[in-house]
């Protein structure tokens, strides 16, 4: 939709949303601290990695049935720190895959990550390994894998269906200790039940931002945080104008909606110039 199709209050409406994501992300590109808040299953990245390593076991981190999409990018924020940690520690990573686009973009940000703990010769390019598309066939080929290697911890994160349990009781049948996340609310019942820590829905995002520490997803996360803010503000100033219209209708207030809906037109009256400009 042109800018011809939109009104004034639309427009400052989007340069309050986008302009705290434009600043924060700037300030996170000059170096400036931007805080978030700590989230306990972020905080076992650290611990599980650490866990794996003590017991001399190998690491799990999957993606699900996440394909290449916003999801995915989220997750390898992820995958890059645990795979930097899990090289500084000598321990091995697997990576178990379910899509074929994905594993690429997987494989070469797990190079990535050991090129930068100066281990790329421990970079074993079989530890990104593909399952299967079908389903339960993949969830059947992750649970042979987890019990042929004695995973020591589990990392799931990304998107997941029917197969979620499936995957997280294979981890605890082998006492692996399982840091969970997902963009399906249908699907985080079942991680919080197996799982020693669940992220919810878009800490899934902020899991990435924190400790990827990358501007862009830095900012953005803290703009969105902004934006939310708002639309919190203009709910309460709209219930509350609402209710002065209704308790008081010979003093109403002009509603918010009817600021969002004004013309180009009638601000052009109002101001005496003419639509045309003159």
């Amino acid at each position: 939709m042109g800018v011809e199709h939109s009104t004034p209050g639309l427009l400052l409406l989007l340069i309050a949303f986008l302009g705290p994501v434009i600043v924060l992300i700037r300030r996170a590109a000059a170096g400036k601290s931007i805080f978030i808040r700590r989230i306990p299953g972020v905080d076992a990245v650290n611990e599980a990695v650490g866990r794996a390593a003590e017991l001399g076991r190998p690491i799990s981190f999957t993606t699900g049935l996440t394909s290449v999409s916003p999801v995915l990018y989220a997750c390898l924020g992820v995958l890059s720190y645990v795979a930097y940690r899990a090289a500084r520690f000598r321990s091995r990573l697997l990576v178990p895959q379910y899509n074929p686009e994905a594993m690429a973009i997987v494989e070469n940000a797990v190079r990535d990550s050991y090129r930068e703990a100066r281990r790329i010769s421990a970079f074993d390019p079989q530890s990104i390994m593909f399952l299967s598309e079908s389903q339960f066939a993949f969830a059947s080929g992750y649970m042979g894998l987890m019990h042929r290697e004695k995973v020591g911890s589990a990392f799931l994160f990304g998107y997941f269906a029917a197969e979620s349990l499936i995957l997280a009781e294979a981890g605890q049948q082998v006492g692996a200790m399982q840091v969970a996340a997902s963009v399906s609310p249908e699907q985080v019942p079942f991680f919080i039940c197996t799982a020693d820590y669940t992220l919810i829905g878009e800490e899934l995002y902020a899991s990435s931002a924190y400790l990827s520490r990358e501007p862009v997803q830095l900012g953005s996360l803290a703009g969105q945080d902004v934006a939310k803010l708002i639309f919190v503000i203009l709910i309460i100033a709209g219930v509350l104008i609402a209710t002065w219209n209704s308790v008081f209708p010979d003093a109403q207030i002009i509603n918010i909606e009817a600021i969002l809906r004004y013309q180009w037109v009638e601000l052009f009256s109002f101001f005496g110039i003419s639509g045309d400009g003159s």
